[in-house]
């Protein structure tokens, strides 16, 4: 084994993870397989948590080919040997935080690292959307992705022209709110300071719309008509497929504000924040309009 063939990586915890060569089949988190695939690696399987269900949940795939991505299921029912099944050797996990691996229960993410190397990302409210970009760009480049300067300059564009779209507003631009419905009665409505990606909106000059202070630390639960007392021009909703219908949520109420579909579990690829970013960009061009 040469200094060179080897591979060496530090992950959020702090723990390095070690193999003769780089690895090549990696099994990871939805979020973080995406996130990978739009850095230039392919993973070989991807799973899911407790939110997702037999199938891969699309709002979290961004452009993975799932004919070739193997899905090996979610949530704590996720036994040891159903991952193995991949033939991983390497496993891409995230974290919200103290190190505890997401989407997998404590009694599958242990017996799984004492058999094949465990990378875990902290993709907690703690960390900027860029730092966990970069952490995932980190691990991409170790494992051989090469370098993607035409889709920095694809997210650099999508940043100016959103930073152009907000100026054009005159210092009064569209309000948005960014939610989760929960049926046609209620919604988590987000507290944007809490989320990285949304974080990145209001650095670009996007008037959020911040609920009031209360229960919830991520979120604040609304019923329909306080939901829409806060007055939304653009409605970023949340589109994972455990959310429940904007359309039931909002019927007539703000029928007319654009929408952007919102994934709270975002990819740090630059082509899929770029393109979010332009989604948001269109909306408020479109309310703007109005």
């Amino acid at each position: 084994m040469t200094e060179q063939s080897e591979w060496r990586f530090s992950d959020d915890r702090g723990q390095q993870s070690a193999a003769p060569r780089p690895p090549r089949r990696v099994l990871a988190y939805v979020q973080a397989g995406a996130t990978l695939w739009d850095l230039g690696v392919r993973p070989a399987g991807i799973f899911g948590s407790d939110h997702d269900g037999p199938e891969p949940d699309r709002a979290k795939t961004g452009t993975l080919p799932l004919d070739t991505v193997a899905y090996a299921g979610a949530g704590s029912g996720l036994g040891v040997e159903e991952l193995l099944a991949l033939r991983p050797d390497l496993v891409v996990a995230v974290s919200y935080g103290g190190g505890h691996v997401y989407g997998l229960a404590p009694e599958t993410a242990k017996p799984l690292e004492e058999r094949v190397p465990v990378v875990v990302i902290d993709v907690s409210q703690a960390r900027t959307f860029a730092e966990i970009g970069e952490r995932f760009a980190e691990l991409a480049r170790s494992l051989g992705a090469p370098g993607r300067a035409d889709a920095d300059r694809d997210l650099d564009a999508a940043r100016e022209r959103l930073r152009a779209v907000v100026a054009a507003t005159s210092g009064d631009g569209p309000r948005v709110l960014a939610l989760s419905p929960a049926g046609p009665d209620q919604a988590h409505v987000a507290r944007p300071r809490m989320w990285p990606e949304l974080r990145v909106l209001t650095e670009l000059g996007v008037r959020l719309v911040e609920p009031a202070e209360g229960p919830g630390a991520n979120w604040s639960t609304l019923d329909r008509s306080d939901t829409f007392a806060l007055r939304p021009e653009v409605v970023l909703t949340d589109i994972r497929a455990h959310a429940g219908s904007l359309d039931e949520l909002r019927g007539d109420d703000a029928a007319s504000a654009p929408v952007v579909p919102w994934n709270p579990e975002p990819l740090y690829g630059p082509r899929d924040h770029a393109r979010f970013l332009g989604l948001v960009a269109d909306a408020l061009e479109a309310a703007r309009g109005r």
